[in-house]
C-alpha cells in the first residue's frame, strides 16, 4: 500500500509503502505527478520500504509502466528501509541512465533527505 506524506522539499515526492504493490499504488502515482510536475519537469522520489511482501504481477506489471512512462523526469530515488534485499536491488538500478539512486537503513532517514537535497 502506498502513501504520501508529507515532503520536505516542492521537488520530491515523499512516501511510505508497505505490503504488495499494486496497480492501485501505480495509478495513485501516476495521478500525483500529473497534478503536481509538468511532463518534462524533474522529481526525486524518496520512499519508506517498511513490510515489503512482495508484487502481484499486475502491481509489478503497472509500475514498470509508469517507470517507463515517467523515466526522463526521474532525478534522485531515495530509498529507505531496514529490508537487506531492498538495498541490494536499490544498488542494481544504479545502473539505469539518468536515474541517481540510494539506499539508507531505516535509521538514516535525515541522511536521505540531505542526499535527495543536494
Amino acid at each position: 500500500m502506498l502513501q504520501f506524506i508529507e515532503s520536505r522539499s516542492p521537488s520530491t515526492i515523499a512516501l511510505a509503502f508497505n505490503g504488495n504493490a499494486t496497480k492501485e499504488d501505480a495509478e495513485k502515482l501516476d495521478q500525483y505527478v500529473r497534478e503536481n510536475f509538468k511532463d518534462d519537469q524533474k522529481f526525486n522520489i524518496l520512499a519508506i520500504m517498511t513490510d515489503v511482501d512482495g508484487t502481484t504481477f499486475q502491481g509489478a506489471t503497472e509500475g514498470m509502466e509508469f517507470d517507463i512512462k515517467r523515466w526522463k523526469q526521474f532525478n534522485k530515488f531515495a530509498v529507505v528501509s531496514d529490508k537487506d534485499w531492498i538495498g541490494t536491488v536499490s544498488k542494481l538500478t544504479n545502473y539505469l541512465p539518468g536515474i541517481k539512486v540510494e539506499y539508507f537503513e531505516g535509521h538514516q532517514l535525515e541522511e536521505a533527505w540531505l542526499w535527495i537535497k543536494e
